[in-house]
């Protein structure tokens, strides 16, 4: 799933040229999760041990309008409800510029920023075995370390 932090460049490219040229903005990236809310829904599913792991993937396009096209390809218009139906030619242009000018890349290539969210949860069964209680270990941490010196006196003695 898509993070919070993905195309933060278009998101905020757009902001400041319909701003600019509207006197105000409307989200036209559709809105993505923060992975503390991801957490939080699969705690309220039931899930008890919860890992969720995150990942930025920088995809480099020659220009705004070609990310856009991608976006449309892959489905990812803005789905919110109250968003503006139409967005203006030059405020388009404007945040184009906006995006070149903010964050181009030395080949003049444009990134465009992917966080992704992988989540993982955990129902206990009765017919699965539990962790061991906490304290319970028999080895430390600490003699981890030395286990090859263990390993390479138990050859000797063979």
């Amino acid at each position: 799933m898509f993070g919070g932090d993905t195309l933060f460049e278009l998101r905020c490219s757009l902001q400041l040229a319909e701003t600019e040229r509207e006197g105000g903005f409307s989200p036209h990236v559709s809105p993505f999760t923060a992975v503390n809310d991801l957490g939080h829904l699969l705690g309220r599913a039931g899930f008890n041990t919860l890992t969720v792991d995150t990942d930025e993937i920088q995809v480099n396009y020659p220009g705004m309008f070609e990310l856009m096209e991608d976006l449309q390809g892959m489905g990812e218009s803005n789905c919110a409800w109250n968003r503006k139906a139409l967005l203006h030619r030059d405020t388009m242009l404007a945040a184009a510029a906006v995006y070149q000018e903010m964050y181009r890349n030395e080949d003049g290539s444009v990134p465009a920023t992917y966080q992704i969210y992988y989540m993982i949860g955990w129902k206990y069964h009765d017919s699965q075995a539990r962790p061991a209680e906490r304290g319970s270990a028999t080895v430390s941490f600490g003699e981890l370390g030395k286990i090859n010196d263990l390993m390479s006196q138990g050859k000797k003695s063979q």
